[in-house]
């Protein structure tokens, strides 16, 4: 991830919202469509369930962010566990359509909305807890998105941040201004 320096929350958090987003997306553009859906044991969760129960946590949580409980009396979050979407294109569309509720949510927020008052589950949390809150949860999730592929790929997987045996490197395309964006 290039960093950018901000001493703004808000830009900080959507840029870490956002690489979470792609690395979660480059780790699922390495495997087949098959890999998407499979499971390595019963107590296991596809990419397409992980993608699936994000998607409905993020609907849940972010729509009407700031006026409504984050969890949705319409949300039946165990059924995100059960019935994954079966195509990619399925998956993509899930998956886009719980990030635009992400997106559409915090971007119009200044920083006066941080100290507000949204609840979650009947629980109060200032606006900042709450991003806090929802962006440990997708990167618990991403992690465990990559994991997946990873294991998919094994020996032909792409690194998406520096490469096993490869730091001396990559610190010195950074000093030297020739690192591209990761």
């Amino acid at each position: 991830m290039a960093l950018a320096y901000t001493t703004s929350y808000l830009e900080d958090s959507l840029a870490l919202f956002r690489f979470y987003k792609q690395l979660s997306e480059r780790a699922m553009a390495q495997v087949t469509d098959a890999q998407l859906v499979e499971v390595l044991d019963g107590e296991m969760n596809s990419i397409a369930i992980i993608v699936k129960h994000m998607a409905g946590n993020m609907r849940s949580r972010w729509t009407d962010f700031l006026t409504t409980d984050g969890e949705k009396p319409n949300r039946n979050r165990d059924t995100e566990f059960v019935g994954a979407p079966r195509t990619r294109e399925a998956i993509a569309a899930v998956w886009e359509d719980g990030w635009r509720s992400v997106f559409a949510a915090i971007e119009p927020l200044t920083d006066s909305d941080l100290s507000r008052t949204v609840h979650i589950r009947g629980e109060a949390h200032s606006v900042m807890q709450a991003i806090n809150r929802q962006l440990a949860h997708y990167a618990y999730h991403a992690g465990q998105i990559v994991l997946l592929a990873k294991h998919f790929k094994s020996d032909q997987w792409q690194s998406l941040t520096v490469p096993r045996n490869k730091s001396l490197d990559f610190e010195r395309q950074v000093r030297a201004g020739e690192a591209s964006q990761r």
